[in-house]
């Protein structure tokens, strides 16, 4: 009403149509339009006063509308409302006019008019607010791409962002994956930078966080499950496909690719981490947020951090759990490296919870092997207890073993196996491994001496060595020789001289 009375005014002035409509942003055909039934009314007239808003409002009645073209569906206004309320969707309902009725309208007109005859309801948001300490909120935002000097390639890289809820303060670290240890590493970061931890997180559904999304009965991963029990704080996921439940952080990942990220270059992920934990400090830290109206780091300092729940003494190691399968070689793959389990759960599939320095691997609650973790692909963590006894024998049984193992037998003994494994091009461990094995059963002085009779003779065979002591004959002397010297290794009896007489001349001369 106010615009009307200024517009009666106006004309009363003498002002053209064109100029109020400039001066007030009106249509000049409303302008026009106004002008009209303000001239019917009697308004323009110059003698009587200006009438007030609650005459105007009573003499104008219902707002003067521009005449409006009837809708082609308002002869079929009953069946759309029927077909509504069975539950049709617009596609259906348009779909059945025409079969039906012979409808030739577009789909806009029949959502326009669905529109006008059953309004929808607004949405309306709840703002939550929440007291210091109470909650943070953690999210993945996609960067682009930036150098990555470990790998020594370009990869895609995510910004990690951490918003406590009251405060609005931030932590913020890009990487270049989204996996379980990265997303536990993360964590760390922020609690370690903020000097404490919220007593509640809000995550997204990824599945570094959440093993199966569920708007009632989500399932936490093994490893994110372990870190709240560690830390002591309740993990709230949020619902599936719906950003908007936590929008203070979505807000802040904006707020970093738009401020931070938007038109900088950085050489390499290292310098943009180092500039990022500066940017948050002095520049994010401390501007007025557009929520609160206070410094983000202002708050933190004076009200959230004090709210935090303290770190633990221990921070948490564990970076992953996953299944792993037993090969037939006894060993389970873990991040392309191998580790051994006992025999009889090859073919199952165990966990192996993946620490920084160890690797755990359980059949069930039960805890099957424990390793050191392997830092590059291709390592092989081996027990030779895992195998079977008879492998196992085996494995453990090196040439280094075998020597002192032989040296504990006797210098015979060691003698004929410092032989056998100093014999080129052959390789005889198995053979020193049997050869050994027999002290089992004939005792260290009868394999001894069999080693000393088998080195007279020159004869270091697994067979002669076995068959002297199924003969007996190491208990016998042997010829010629003092016990003190049957470990000398066998010397031909006769001379070179006698092997090669026939070629040689009569005055002993070489005939070459």
């Amino acid at each position: 009403m106010h615009y009307l009375r200024d517009l009666i005014y106006r004309l009363r002035a003498g002002e053209s149509e064109r100029q109020i409509a400039r001066d007030l942003s009106l249509a000049r055909g409303t302008v026009h339009k106004y002008h009209l039934w303000a001239r019917e009314q009697g308004f323009l007239e110059l003698s009587g006063s200006l009438p007030d808003e609650a005459t105007l409002s009573t003499q104008l009645g219902e707002p003067l509308r521009p005449p409006r073209q009837p809708s082609s569906l308002q002869r079929y206004d009953e069946v759309v409302r029927d077909l509504l309320a069975q539950g049709c969707e617009m596609t259906a309902i348009l779909a059945r006019l025409r079969e039906d009725y012979g409808y030739t309208g577009s789909y806009s007109s029949l959502r326009r008019y669905i529109q006008r005859i059953c309004p929808a309801e607004p949405r309306v948001t709840v703002r939550v607010h929440t007291a210091p300490g109470e909650e943070a909120q953690v999210d993945f935002g996609s960067v682009g791409k930036l150098y990555d000097p470990r790998q020594q390639r370009v990869r895609l890289t995510y910004a990690f962002v951490a918003t406590l809820s009251y405060s609005r303060h931030q932590f913020a670290e890009l990487v270049c994956d989204q996996k379980a240890p990265t997303w536990i590493a993360l964590h760390r970061h922020a609690f370690q930078s903020w000097g404490g931890l919220p007593k509640r997180i809000v995550p997204d559904n990824l599945k570094a966080a959440v093993r199966k999304a569920s708007l009632h009965d989500p399932v936490l991963s093994q490893a994110y499950r372990r870190m709240a029990q560690h830390y002591g704080f309740l993990v709230s996921p949020t619902r599936p496909h719906t950003p908007q439940h936590k929008g203070k952080v979505e807000n802040g990942v904006h707020y970093l690719k738009r401020n931070f990220m938007a038109g900088q270059q950085f050489t390499d992920i290292d310098v943009a981490n180092h500039r990022l934990a500066v940017w948050v400090r002095d520049t994010a830290g401390v501007r007025i947020h557009g929520t609160t109206h206070q410094p983000p780091l202002k708050l933190f300092t004076e009200y959230e951090q004090r709210a935090l729940l303290p770190l633990p003494v221990e921070p948490f190691s564990l970076c992953e759990v996953r299944r792993a399968k037993v090969h037939a070689d006894c060993h389970v793959t873990i991040e392309g490296s191998h580790y051994s389990v006992p025999f009889r759960y090859v073919r199952q599939s165990l966990e192996a919870y993946i620490y920084e320095k160890t690797v755990q691997i359980f059949h069930g609650q039960t805890l099957v092997a424990t390793h050191l973790r392997a830092m590059d692909k291709g390592r092989w963590r081996t027990e030779s207890k895992h195998y079977p006894k008879e492998l196992s024998a085996y494995l453990q049984r090196t040439p280094e073993r075998c020597r002192r193992l032989a040296a504990q037998v006797g210098p015979a003994t060691a003698h004929v196996v410092e032989e056998l494994l100093g014999e080129r091009p052959l390789y005889r461990l198995r053979t020193v491994q049997s050869i050994l094995a027999l002290e089992e059963r004939v005792g260290r002085e009868r394999l001894e001496a069999a080693c000393a009779r088998a080195l007279y003779f020159g004869d270091t065979r697994y067979r002669r060595i076995k068959d002297i002591l199924n003969a007996a004959m190491d208990r016998e002397p042997l010829p010629n020789v003092e016990p003190a010297v049957a470990a000398r290794p066998h010397a031909f009896a006769r001379s070179t001289a006698e092997f090669f007489a026939p070629e040689l001349g009569e005055e002993g001369g070489s005939t070459c």
